[in-house]
């Protein structure tokens, strides 16, 4: 946890603990930085206003070095923008202050859920798609196939899960924030997306439709 305020740090450490968690602290960017490079954490919480580079550029560096644990930014910057900022720096959740304590528990347990549900191995092949999880890059015969954050995050979920069958609220549980009320429209929205990138221009679709539940991605013949 990453966190300058040392009533705050302190009363989140201490309810962790006494719900049998082990706790890290970093009281600056500097020390956030050193202990996610060094260790290997369930979740990172991340205060925003810190000494150092604030906890939306941490979190973007921390991206970009490939720490794929999940961050839960810790915040009382309110506005819509700032939110934005949060997720479009590689954040997975973001919490206001004040909170209640039950609230965060429960947030970074959802947290470490959706990230143990994720199977992640460096290279994902399935048929000829191929998903690099460390570099995002993604090919289908060859050719690389732009794709937006969203929509390689919902790509690697359903590929890292070859074969399962994904309702659209899971889609958004796993993706999105838990309480991020996305609509399963915007489901449908970014896997017609990802088929017109991944399948369009291709003989064998991966994306399908299981009318009634949802989607799957697989290399199986209809």
């Amino acid at each position: 946890m990453m966190e300058d305020d040392v009533k705050i740090s302190s009363f989140v450490k201490l309810g962790l603990e006494k719900n049998d968690c082990t706790v890290d602290v970093a009281y600056d960017s500097a020390m956030g930085e050193k202990l996610a490079l060094k260790k290997k954490y369930d979740v990172i919480i991340l205060d925003v206003v810190v000494p150092g580079i604030n906890g939306f550029e941490l979190c973007k560096k921390l991206r970009k070095l490939n720490v794929r644990t999940p961050i839960l930014m810790l915040t009382s910057l309110d506005s819509t923008e700032d939110k934005v900022t949060g997720f479009d720096s590689g954040a997975d959740d973001y919490l206001l202050k004040p909170f209640q304590f039950a609230e965060l528990l429960a947030r970074l347990k959802a947290l470490n859920r959706r990230n143990k549900d994720i199977f992640i191995s460096n290279e994902i092949k399935i048929g000829d798609l191929e998903v690099d999880t460390l570099s995002k890059k993604v090919k289908r015969a060859g050719r690389e196939i732009k794709l937006t954050a969203k929509e390689y995050k919902i790509l690697e979920l359903m590929a890292s899960n070859k074969g399962k069958v994904f309702e659209r609220m899971e889609i958004t549980e796993k993706v999105w924030d838990v309480s991020f009320n996305t609509g399963t429209n915007v489901i449908d929205v970014h896997i017609n997306s990802l088929r017109n990138k991944l399948d369009k221009d291709f003989e064998k679709k991966l994306i399908r439709t299981v009318i009634g539940i949802g989607y799957v991605l697989d290399d199986k013949e209809e």
